[in-house]
């Protein structure tokens, strides 16, 4: 069974969301998701200062066996990227919740993330 963290909210597209105490919102691919993928070479992320809506792609995740979008649980200006994975795209398979995260982002309105499942309803869609 996949890690899927209590404290975190999900899109059924296998996004987690992370509302930080700065009134940003931390975002990545799930457990699920990384390892669904198989072993990840390359991560392509937005520009610093993009604007999405929810449901937009914002980048690309490319491994062994597929390239897949990964999309914005919701709406927001993209605040900063994880530079690192860069050089070490591995890191999304290796700590998917914590070093593998792929951007921050100011939500246009933060309160769209109680929108999202919590762990015990994305269990049901990753399983």
């Amino acid at each position: 069974m996949s890690s899927v963290p209590s404290d975190l909210r999900y899109a059924k597209s296998h996004e987690w969301l992370k509302l930080e105490s700065d009134g940003t919102a931390l975002i990545g691919i799930t457990d699920y998701a990384q390892n669904s993928l198989g072993d990840i070479t390359f991560v392509q992320l937005p520009k610093v200062g993009t604007l999405l809506k929810a449901g937009d792609s914002f980048g690309v995740v490319e491994s062994v066996k597929a390239a897949s979008d990964v999309y914005a649980p919701i709406a927001g200006t993209v605040v900063a990227v994880n530079e690192t994975l860069a050089q070490t795209p591995e890191l999304v398979n290796r700590d998917p919740y914590a070093a593998g995260w792929m951007l921050r982002l100011k939500p246009a309105n933060a309160a769209d993330a109680a929108a999202l499942l919590d762990a015990a309803a994305y269990q049901q869609v990753a399983s």
